[in-house]
């Protein structure tokens, strides 16, 4: 975010594209699916984990209902600040600037670069799952941001904010890194933030929010919105 700001500032280019609007109908929708997102996915993934033995369940101490709706409402709240500090960066700035750019293929570099920025904090470990090496989560994550890249630019793209980008970024380490792998016990290699099973069930809802959202919601040469007024394909610039 800071980066950003010195960037516009040092270029002179303002702050209208951020948009810190809060997008309308279309920014209800997007901030909506931002923030269900994360549970579904957890739900899928740690639920099919807790079924068939890939991972132990392990009650919260405030038993698990509550500690979802924690998760939810404060702990998302409260994830707000740091995932701000990012995507303020990253679909704030980057995602328009790589489209106006003409960058081939923007959404998927933009993934790229996030999932890169990560690589000193993964190559030390702090995303390996229990039961997985280093190199093994370290790819499964950046398979996995690559992918919540693309869902992350459509839902500020399609809105015209960035407001349910930080919300998405923010519900997800509330709900998966606080309520699902404080719910479960020992090694559980198909889960965690880049669990075999967390990625491929994140991919394909990912998949299915954005195709579907685009086939639903969309308008005749308004499918995205770089800012008010200005729009431009999102599928031709995957």
């Amino acid at each position: 975010m800071i980066a950003s700001f010195a960037t516009r500032l040092i270029m002179r280019e303002g702050f209208t594209d951020v948009s810190f609007r809060f997008g309308g109908k279309q920014g209800l929708i997007s901030n909506l699916i931002a923030w269900i997102y994360p549970m579904a996915v957890g739900s899928i993934a740690y639920g099919i984990a807790w079924m068939t033995g890939l991972a132990r369940y392990k009650c919260p101490n405030s038993g698990f209902l509550l500690a979802g709706l924690s998760a939810l409402t404060v702990g998302t709240l409260k994830n707000c600040l740091s995932a701000a500090g990012e995507e303020i960066g990253w679909r704030g700035y980057l995602v328009p600037r790589l489209l106006d750019a003409g960058c081939p293929r923007p959404i998927l570099v933009s993934g790229l670069i996030w999932g890169a920025w990560h690589l000193p904090v993964l190559v030390a470990g702090s995303y390996v799952v229990s039961g997985s090496g280093v190199i093994l989560s370290s790819a499964s994550f950046m398979f996995s941001i690559v992918f919540a890249g693309y869902l992350y630019a459509f839902l500020r793209l399609k809105s015209g904010s960035v407001w349910p980008a930080i919300l998405a970024h923010a519900a997800w380490n509330a709900i998966t890194q606080g309520l699902f792998n404080q719910s479960t016990a020992g090694e559980f290699a198909a889960v965690g933030e880049s669990g075999y099973l967390t990625v491929a069930v994140d991919t394909l809802m990912t998949v299915a929010i954005v195709y579907g959202a685009w086939k639903m919601f969309r308008k005749p040469g308004e499918e995205i919105q770089l800012a008010p007024g200005k729009h431009a394909s999102f599928f031709s610039n995957l």
